[in-house]
């Protein structure tokens, strides 16, 4: 082709460049260079199509590709002419070993010279829900000259934040939305509390309190534990958590040369796993907290307790922290009428309560896999001890907790899981570091952010004790502000906010922050009320308190940006007080929420069963986005099956539903079996008399529906 004459025919190239590509040796040197099997692929379809179509492919790859057809080489040659045509299309193979040394993760201990500098008392206070393990770290907390509290929830940093200052001891609060001093003059106090990704692991103390240990595994936050329990700078960190994180704190603080000191804690009042479900919403007793999975089923149970006559107080991950405690407030008051919880997971930690009796609505949950997709799963030990030690807290006025389920199948399996052993926390969350980032730029400066994230990852080396945490949300905003001009620092800044994606009403609103920005232009309070439409009403349905929640996670959006860009996000102070009116709009909504429901089933169409309708987001946790659901490794078969506690207690057509909620059906499955039930009762297929056990859910339905 061009100046030169190939003496060798079309096929015979393509056959010998798909030999090259085959050949088990040149795949590993690909690796070796940088290119795994994607990038691999990507490269030699390019370099085929260069060879075959280009008219200026150089002398010396000319040469060798007609040596190699007349024998007189080997395809092996072509190694050379691939890899310099495989670093045109990937520049980033050119600075391999840098990218690789950036992105190296295997010696985090080093990361902290700080902490380094000083030899520190490990203290591991292990122990069940209730147990007072974290009761005993905070009291060496209190009589420290200087602390630091790392939690997992703004909740418990604030009650932390208020034990402190009750006890005569000066302590501040730092959460990313919010910095409140214990001095009137803003001078530090010497003792902070704070949620655990704000701790600072430059600051000196003589007393740190990480709690919660146990979710340094969490895919999604675990590198925030992993940074406490490595960086900070405190003579004695104690630790406190589930007794399956001790041998992964152990084994991590040997490679830093310092011991752990366990100290084992057991519960302070007995829990009593009960032989019998709960079965109807009749048989709720004072002091009951039935734990749901997702809102649909929060609505749908405070719903039936109203009916009931029973009031009852409603705790869910998204709402705001002021409402979630005037629900327990309302709820624990022995003068308040109020004696039912309804509640989510969200009550696992960080909440005071008064509960006899946790009753599990369901044993299913959405869970997120390794993969970062999220799949319908049985709860684990871990989750069911965490929500069952709840009930019979010490100091409440329960001394002894119980727990069951709402349905005998889920209790029998209930109680399997309360049996079983907690498997140990086996590694630790890692996360790159805005300076990683900026130096992965530096050497690949055409790349987008989300790109740079998806490089590091592939390169990243880890040992055996560590992972890298899942940056799905981080790659979402990335992706989502790419065509924004903003510079890198900014850029990571904005992918770092917390951000529920699923509500898009907080997705569009952190792109108009973005826009906004990135014009230079201060985002004011009339500007934020502007576009919020504040002042906002009481909600009249479902779906206005849904936006409400959401309003209020925009305005936490302002704050946590507020702190990291002072002069354009300028109005903290303005937007704070909108946020406690918000607050306390909301919690008119939620106390009058079976009012809501009503108003959203009474909007509906005739015949609609779901109290909600189908577009309204679940909770943080309670989404499905994979598509690809895991069958539950619970008795899920038979929950498939026509039961007959569901049909009495939700009525005809929630048991499709219910499977909907779980994640079990789609809408599409509920259309085909719909279709083929007919068929079959048309064809007599199914008739009354027959035994098959696979006809047994469609005969129950015909019976009621009789």
């Amino acid at each position: 082709q061009g100046d030169y004459n190939y003496s060798f025919s079309t096929g015979e190239v393509l056959k010998h460049l798909n030999k090259f590509y085959k050949r088990k040796e040149i795949q590993r040197l690909g690796v070796e260079n940088g290119l795994d099997a994607r990038l691999f692929h990507q490269a030699f379809i390019s370099f085929r199509k260069y060879i075959m179509e280009s008219s200026s492919v150089s002398a010396d790859l000319h040469i060798i590709l007609n040596d190699i057809c007349c024998g007189a080489g080997h395809v092996d040659d072509l190694f050379p002419f691939f890899l310099r045509h495989a670093k045109q299309i990937f520049p980033m193979l050119d600075c391999m070993d840098d990218l690789r040394k950036i992105s190296d993760l295997r010696l985090p201990p080093n990361w902290y010279p700080d902490a380094r500098a000083i030899q520190r008392k490990i203290i591991f206070h292990a122990g069940p829900t209730n147990s007072g393990k974290t009761y005993h770290a905070i009291q060496r907390f209190l009589s420290a000259k200087s602390g630091i509290y790392c939690g997992p929830l703004k909740l418990l940093a604030h009650e932390i934040f208020q034990k402190s200052n009750d006890a005569n001891v000066p302590c501040d609060l730092v959460t990313g939305e919010e910095r409140v001093f214990a001095n009137e003059d803003a001078r530090q106090a010497p003792h902070v509390a704070c949620t655990i990704e704000m701790c600072s692991t430059n600051t000196p103390y003589e007393v740190a309190v990480i709690d919660e240990i146990q979710m340094i595994r969490d895919p999604a936050r675990g590198w925030a534990w992993t940074r406490a329990l490595l960086g900070l700078c405190a003579e004695e960190i104690h630790v406190c958590g589930e007794p399956a994180a001790i041998d992964l704190v152990t084994e991590l603080m040997y490679t830093t040369g310092e011991e752990v000191e366990v100290r084992n804690y057991k519960r302070l009042t007995p829990l009593t796993v009960l032989d019998y479900p709960l079965e109807s919403l009749d048989n709720l007793r004072p002091g009951d907290c039935i734990v749901c999975f997702s809102k649909n089923d929060i609505y749908s149970v405070s719903r039936q307790i109203e009916a009931r006559g029973l009031e009852c107080a409603v705790i869910y991950g998204s709402l705001p922290p002021g409402t979630k405690l005037e629900q327990a407030k309302k709820f624990n008051d022995p003068d308040d009428p109020c004696k039912i919880l309804v509640a989510t997971d969200a009550i696992g930690m960080g909440l005071n309560l008064c509960i006899r009796r946790i009753i599990f609505n369901s044993i299913v949950k959405p869970t997120v896999n390794e993969k970062g997709e999220k799949e319908i799963d049985s709860i684990t030990t871990s989750q069911a001890l965490q929500i069952a030690g709840r009930a019979g807290r010490f100091g409440s006025s329960f001394k002894q907790g119980e727990v069951t389920a709402m349905h005998r199948d889920d209790l029998v399996r209930l109680r399997e899981i309360l049996g079983e052993a907690v498997p140990p926390v086996r590694a630790a969350g890692l996360h790159p570091t805005p300076e990683q980032i900026e130096m992965f730029a530096y050497h690949l400066p055409d790349a987008t952010l989300s790109n740079l994230i998806d490089i590091f990852v592939s390169l990243s080396q880890v040992d055996g004790m560590y992972f890298v945490c899942n940056i799905d949300d981080f790659k979402f905003i990335a992706d989502m502000i790419q065509h924004i001009p903003l510079n890198l620092r900014s850029r990571y800044v904005f992918c770092t906010a917390p951000l529920n994606r699923k509500e898009p009403f907080v997705c569009t609103t952190l792109l108009k922050f973005a826009r906004q920005f990135s014009r230079n232009e201060p985002l004011t309070f009339d500007w934020l009320c502007r576009h919020t439409k504040w002042p906002l009403a009481a909600p009249k349905n479902i779906k206005e308190l849904i936006h409400l929640e959401a309003v209020h996670d925009v305005f936490d959006l302002y704050l946590w940006l507020s702190y990291r860009f002072l002069d354009m996000f300028p109005d903290a102070v303005l937007v704070r007080d909108i946020q406690k009116k918000l607050d306390d709009i909301i919690q008119i909504g939620v106390c009058n929420i079976t009012k809501l429901i009503r108003a959203s089933q009474s909007a509906a169409a005739p015949g609609t069963a779901e109290v909600v309708p189908e577009d309204f987001p679940l909770s943080k946790d309670a989404r499905v986005v994979s598509g690809r659901l895991r069958r539950a490794r619970s008795s899920r078969p038979s929950r498939l099956g026509s039961r007959q506690e569901d049909l009495k207690s939700y009525g005809r057509g929630s048991l499709a539903n219910r499977l909907l909620r779980e994640g079990l059906l789609t809408q599409e499955m509920l259309r085909q079996l719909e279709s083929e039930w007919q068929d079959q009762h048309r064809n007599g297929r199914y008739g009354i008399g027959s035994k098959r056990d696979d006809q047994h859910s469609s005969k129950e339905t015909r019976k009621k529906r009789k």
